[in-house]
């Protein structure tokens, strides 16, 4: 029977826990298995199906209507259902169906679909027979007697692209139990759902997970947008299962400090900093019983700190592997370095024809690119060969297929390939494969950049500010500003200019909890920001500075009180921003104030979320590059900050100096809520330090000086401070009373204690009930509440 063409149904087979069969009977595997090959066979046979490929015991047909498709799919599993297995060799036979159009080549399928209905079969378990959305759609209206739908719920499938509405089904005759489905949804990992497909790279796959059973370290290199992070995140969510702690990445692009590099991963791990010990000994001591694979993406600019750290990594946490990704290798011992290859590009001795061109990887990127711009894009046999020249003189390079199809909205394929022999002309002699990748990178975006208005020009140059992405509401406020030399941006046109670049590849959105933040890979922002600095754009860093300052300091009191919550999210998903802003307000020759706001403003997210070492270290840079007598209540609050920051570090000597010179300075200015603060700062200080006589004298003091200026709020936390004393000192039924009488003032003036610290201050309290094997601290402390 001939394959079926055009719009296909694929089925999709596997028997679970084949190879450990294989291992335990593998006599009565073979018997088992000609007999599973026969009934799938014959189901297929019988609905006018297609067998086109078999892999060991995965079989792939194809089927011209979906209700074909199903009817095989239930004939199948109802005859492996009701087979005499041998003992303990019961074959179960996971099953996907999925529909799209495919292209068929040497009695081969090649597209989108075969991609999406493996990812489907991956998810699901033996016995089980999962269908898509589209594949559910067209059989509706069909279903054969008994059989029932299960809508399963929206899932992420392992191709990170777009999620999928997954139905199960369901015949009385059939087991309908199983497990929750395998999809990243269901297993640890923080890895980003992507809003474009994963084309290709299935032997790459494949190579890299094999690699990943003999090597702990295993670094992608290659340059700049090769596709090294999309394929380290495929791979990632390829192996999720065999992580019992999850797979997560850590992105380091934005990073400056290599000295921060540890604490940035115990961020994106979700370890915190613990008192009294290095940020490495806590990331490693975490780490130490996990099973997780670890995504380093981007570690060439800090190339040793990355060597050392996951060194050390590897050394103290035997379950725990990298895979890194950097355009050099990290040169330590037992790395195994793997060069991502560029997408597979047509051969030019062979006839470009839709049909020969189909199989290659750099083609069907270009194609499911070009259709997001254009949905009625095709190849045909008129544009065929300019495709092929296209794809080969693109070297394959991801980045560059996809920044060329974004120019299908406005011209042929032939039009762009004549453009880009002209604009490529480094690639029309010689060696090719002597030229570096990077030039061939550069020069395509040169062309793309050519081809956008003045205004785009402008809005992408002040764009690569950013780091880490940015909101709407953000490009609207640090973009628009006016620059002689520069056209003028309006607040409402930032909009439409930003939304043409995402048309044209150049920024990338990415949705986040119901929201929008907008991205470009860093190889467009390094390109933008050469362009900004040419264009005498670096107003735009201040601008950035600006806002992510008002920022900051709009969040700040907001850090204490009901919505605590929010704000340390929004600042979170803000860091890198934030850590480029200091950066901006530090570097110039004369620093201003700027960076002394930010760190009074940012102490208590710093403390809250556990950025210790990386906020102590810019508070202590911020008070040492601005002038000591200029912003006299600017430096109080950053002192305060980095008094905070190294006491919780178990650094009380620093911590206590700090907060001595910030109520020096508060004296002096004659601020007496900031003295009231710099008193409770060190009462903490002399508290930790068993000091109790000295904690309760600054105590007192701040306590007497919040009720004489009427801060209310500053008396909740004076109680609050009393309290702790109070249960320092093993005296249960005051620290009770005072943490009853601070909530009740709380209430009074609508102050609620934050969740965060809510919950700090109840495990203070069974803490200090353990310790001191008190019930009637315990008593004491409901009835307080």
């Amino acid at each position: 029977m001939p394959l079926p063409s055009g719009t296909i149904t694929f089925l999709f087979t596997d028997i679970q826990g084949s190879t450990r069969l294989w291992e335990q009977h593998p006599d009565a595997m073979r018997t088992a298995l000609a007999r599973h090959d026969e009934l799938l066979r014959q189901a297929i046979e019988d609905n006018d199906g297609v067998l086109f490929k078999t892999v060991g015991d995965a079989f792939c047909a194809a089927f011209a209507t979906a209700p074909q498709a199903l009817a095989a799919a239930l004939a199948a599993q109802c005859a492996l259902h009701a087979e005499a297995w041998p003992d303990a060799l019961a074959l179960r036979v996971r099953m996907a169906l999925h529909t799209g159009a495919a292209q068929l080549r040497d009695n081969d399928y090649f597209g989108q679909p075969l991609n999406r209905v493996a990812r489907l079969l991956s998810a699901g378990h033996g016995g089980q027979t999962l269908l898509s959305t589209v594949a559910s759609d067209l059989c509706a209206d069909n279903l054969p007697v008994g059989v029932t739908l299960l809508n399963l719920g929206t899932r992420t499938l392992r191709d990170l692209g777009r999620r999928e509405n997954v139905f199960q089904l369901t015949h009385l005759a059939l087991p309908a139990d199983f497990p929750p489905l395998k999809t990243l949804d269901s297993l640890p990992n923080n890895l980003p759902q992507q809003l474009t497909s994963f084309i290709g790279r299935e032997n790459e796959i494949e190579a890299c997970r094999s690699l990943l059973t003999k090597t702990r370290l295993l670094t992608f290199t290659g340059s700049g947008g090769g596709g090294k992070t999309r394929l380290a995140l495929q791979v990632g969510a390829e192996v999720l299962e065999e992580y019992a702690d999850g797979v997560w990445l850590v992105e380091l692009a934005a990073l400056t400090e290599a000295g921060l590099l540890a604490s940035t991963i115990a961020q994106g791990l979700g370890i915190r900093e613990q008192a009294g010990q290095t940020i490495q000994q806590t990331l490693l001591d975490g780490l130490k019983s996990k099973s997780l694979l670890l995504l380093l993406d981007n570690c060439e600019h800090l190339i040793s700190a990355c060597a050392q750290l996951v060194s050390a990594l590897l050394r103290s946490c035997p379950h725990v592997k990298v895979l890194a990704t950097s355009r050099e290798g990290l040169g330590i011992g037992g790395e195994q370095s793997y060069r991502v290859p560029s997408l597979s590009s047509p051969d030019l001795k062979q006839k470009a024809t839709p049909e020969s061109l189909a199989p290659y990887e750099a083609v069907q990127l270009f194609i499911d690119r070009a259709c997001f711009h254009k949905p009625d894009f095709a190849v045909t046999d008129a544009n065929a060969p300019a495709l092929a020249q296209l794809c080969h003189r693109l070297d394959g390079i991801p980045l560059a297929m996809e920044l060329a199809a974004a120019r299908v909205r406005s011209l042929s394929v032939e039009d762009i390939h004549t453009r880009l022999d002209h604009r490529f002309r480094l690639l029309t002699g010689g060696d090719r494969a002597a030229l570096p990748r990077q030039r061939t990178l550069q020069a395509l975006i040169d062309w793309s950049y050519d081809l956008l208005t003045e205004q785009e020009k402008t809005l992408l140059a002040r764009l690569s500010v950013f780091a880490g992405g940015w909101t709407l509401e953000a490009a609207e406020r640090v973009c628009s500003g006016q620059n002689p030399t520069a056209p003028v941006i309006e607040v409402w046109e930032v909009l439409d200019l930003l939304t043409s670049l995402v048309d044209k590849s150049l920024v990338t959105p990415q949705e986040r909890d119901a929201s929008v933040r907008y991205d470009m890979l860093e190889t467009i922002r390094e390109y933008a920001a050469e362009k900004r600095r040419a264009s005498g754009e670096e107003a735009a860093k201040e601008w950035h500075r600006d806002y992510f300052l008002a920022l900051s300091e709009e969040a700040a009191p907001l850090l204490k009180g009901a919505e605590q919550s929010q704000w340390l999210a929004r600042l979170e998903a803000e860091h890198e921003n934030l850590l480029a802003a200091l950066e901006c307000s530090l570097s110039q020759e004369t620093p201003g104030l700027e960076g002394l706001r930010f760190c009074g403003a940012l102490q208590q997210f710093w403390w809250t979320r556990g950025h210790l070492s990386e906020g102590r270290a810019w508070c202590e840079r911020a008070l040492g590059e601005v002038g000591s007598q200029d912003g006299m209540q600017e430096r109080a609050k950053a002192l305060n900050g980095a008094g905070a920051l190294a006491m919780l570090q178990g650094d009380y000597a620093s911590a206590r100096g700090y907060h001595e010179e910030s109520l020096t300075i508060q004296r002096e200015i004659g601020n007496r809520q900031g003295i009231a603060i710099s008193l409770g700062n060190l009462g903490i200080v002399a508290l930790y330090q068993g000091d109790y006589a000295s904690a309760r004298g600054f105590y007192e003091e701040s306590l007497t000086i919040y009720r004489e200026i009427g801060d209310r709020q500053g008396t909740a936390e004076s109680l609050e401070a009393f309290a702790d004393l109070a249960a320092h000192q093993e005296n249960p039924e005051r620290a009770a009373c005072l943490w009853g009488a601070a909530e009740a003032l709380r209430e009074e003036i609508g102050s609620p204690l934050p969740p965060n610290d809510r919950e700090e201050y109840d495990r203070d309290v069974a803490a200090a009930c353990q310790a001191l094997g008190e019930k009637v601290f315990s008593t004491a402390w409901s009835e307080g509440r």
